[in-house]
């Protein structure tokens, strides 16, 4: 609740996009909680692929889908090509992955080839700290950032989210005035 206070309300949908995008919720797309208010992403660190240090609150001014992922959970196993495909599918939206607890490089690596993505890029949470301050109650968890770092939907749980019906709910965010 405390985070809902400082959202930033140029960055929250209006009542009429958020009753477009509800409408569009079909498939797995059925489970995607869409927000009254932009939820300001956390501060907490997380380490970007290339080793530096990073937050999801420094925005980039670009819609991210921000997904929390293990490499000993099964859904996310499942869902992590649909991820890949989304982000080749809609370039103007950035997938961020983040292996969040106890993940050492060797098993990411393996897990990658495993899924058959083995060019998997993927930011790392080794102490739950962000995953924490998002409450991320289980994995997989995949949260949308709009341009401003504001958290403006949530799924819980596992989806195809390069199916048509998460193409349509991208295609609809993408096309919303800035």
């Amino acid at each position: 609740m405390l985070l809902a206070a400082f959202a930033n309300p140029a960055a929250a949908l209006t009542d009429a996009e958020r009753a477009d995008l509800g409408a569009l919720r079909a498939g797995d797309m059925r489970k995607l909680v869409v927000h009254a208010e932009a939820v300001p992403a956390p501060t907490e660190p997380l380490t970007a692929p290339d080793g530096a240090e990073t937050t999801l609150a420094a925005s980039n001014g670009r819609l991210r889908v921000v997904n929390f992922w293990a490499t000993w959970c099964a859904p996310c196993r499942e869902e992590m090509p649909s991820l890949d495909a989304l982000g080749q599918a809609r370039p103007q939206v950035d997938v961020m992955l983040v292996a969040t607890g106890r993940n050492n490089p060797e098993a990411i690596e393996r897990f990658a080839r495993d899924v058959g993505l083995p060019d998997l890029r993927t930011f790392v949470d080794p102490r739950s700290r962000l995953a924490a301050a998002m409450n991320v109650p289980g994995l997989p968890v995949t949260v949308i950032l709009d341009p401003d770092g504001g958290e403006i939907a949530r799924l819980l749980g596992g989806a195809d989210w390069a199916s048509p019906d998460a193409l349509a709910v991208f295609d609809y965010l993408l096309a919303l005035p800035e």
